[in-house]
């Protein structure tokens, strides 16, 4: 993305008012750079208002998408602006659980004949009540196979800012991935409530915790997803886009009895920043890890088992997340290995044309990290569907490569 001067102006006005202290004329510096940013690409278009999944099956139930912004548009060679990173004011945050403590999934909600409200074949906006949470609903994917009952793999996927469930999984194309795996999916929406972009605030010391925070109230929503539909709980994953990439590898990181493996799609390993500053520090140039930054992420907090294995696809020319992000995902993975790491490299291109790096780590018998490099690839999805928004049609297809890579590691 070219930033203008206009913009760069406007947020170097907001770095020196972070230096300075004054937090929230920061925000709304940001707030107002980024809008500028947003509202100016030429090649934007116009948006396709609540966009809605076509299902594989004739079980669609009407759409509940918010409209999306006005620049909202598949690849066209230039990065969008989707990690906008706007912190609220604490009183606005303390809504967010910070307990510790696991908060208890909310009870089933079932039909009259004691069977899961969401049919095999359905793609469903389902109303979500958790005590002090924002979040107030949920899409889950069933595939068709549901009905034979057995136990199915479940995949959480997390946006990225500015996008919705419907939008996102239109853009990824994870539910037809899915289908023929027999899995579920299972898409939590951010409200603006809680970010003003609807990002996932990955940033943020109280949303970086087991037992909090946002952290919580997403596996609050697995667990009720594992509650109403049979899961096998050795198949339970987690990825994400930018913003909710960056989500998805504190999840691992802080739930990994929970997740088998993780996936991050242009987005930043877990603790990568604490605060605004290092955060947009870390998307433009990588986290900054040693001691001596002042933007240095917290130590991470003792685990409660093995580090789940992670698949990461980022583009070598992007310009909203830094592909440094991408190998320090993999550097942090190979820190937790045991033993001899042996390191397989290949290349290739998509049916499209794009190149692309591969190399997949593992230690002894174990899977560590696969890491897909896209050459010339930009803060998009690769292999996603145009019609939904930071997608790249032209790569490889980043759902399938990671549903593949998830269900040949089942934890344990």
């Amino acid at each position: 993305m070219d930033w203008n001067p206009h913009f760069k102006k406007l947020l170097g006005n907001a770095t020196d008012l972070v230096r300075n202290g004054q937090l929230a004329d920061a925000t709304r510096a940001i707030q107002q750079a980024l809008g500028g940013a947003m509202a100016g690409p030429a090649t934007a278009t116009a948006p396709h208002a609540g966009a809605t999944l076509r299902s594989e099956t004739a079980q669609q139930p009407p759409a509940a998408a918010r409209p999306g912004p006005s620049w909202r548009t598949g690849f066209a060679g230039a990065d969008v602006e989707d990690v906008a990173v706007i912190d609220l004011p604490a009183e606005d945050a303390a809504s967010a659980p910070t307990s510790r403590s696991e908060p208890s999934a909310p009870s089933p909600r079932k039909t009259p004949t004691g069977r899961p409200a969401e049919l095999p074949g359905s793609f469903t906006r389902v109303a979500f009540a958790l005590a002090g949470a924002p979040q107030d609903h949920y899409y889950l994917y069933v595939p068709p196979g549901a009905s034979a009952g057995a136990p199915m793999p479940l995949v959480l996927m997390l946006h990225g800012c500015t996008q919705n469930p419907e939008d996102f999984a239109l853009g990824t194309g994870m539910n037809t991935a899915a289908a023929p795996a027999n899995a579920l999916v299972l898409y939590p929406a951010q409200p603006q409530s809680a970010n003003p972009n609807g990002c996932w605030n990955w940033f943020r010391p109280q949303d970086q915790q087991r037992g909090a925070g946002e952290p919580a109230v997403l596996v609050a929503m697995v667990r009720e997803v594992m509650a109403r539909h049979p899961v096998d709980a050795q198949r339970v994953y987690v990825a994400g886009l930018s913003a909710g990439g960056a989500m998805a590898a504190l999840l691992g990181r802080e739930y990994p009895e929970l997740f088998a493996a993780v996936g991050v799609h242009s987005g930043l390993q877990a603790g990568a920043a604490n605060n605004v500053m290092g955060a947009l520090s870390a998307m433009k140039n990588g986290a900054k890890l040693s001691g001596a930054s002042p933007f240095a992420p917290a130590p991470p907090p003792v685990q409660t088992g093995a580090t789940p294995p992670v698949i990461v696809f980022h583009g070598d020319a992007d310009a909203t997340v830094h592909a440094r992000n991408g190998e320090q995902l993999v550097e942090a993975a190979l820190a937790g290995a045991t033993g001899a790491v042996q390191e397989d490299v290949r290349t290739g291109r998509s049916a499209s044309g794009q190149g692309y790096t591969r190399t997949v780590y593992r230690a002894g018998n174990a899977m560590v990290a696969e890491h897909w490099v896209l050459h010339g690839g930009g803060h998009a999805w690769a292999g996603g569907d145009a019609r939904g928004s930071h997608t790249d049609p032209r790569g490889v297809s980043a759902a399938q490569e990671m549903l593949r890579f998830f269900l040949e590691h089942p934890r344990g």
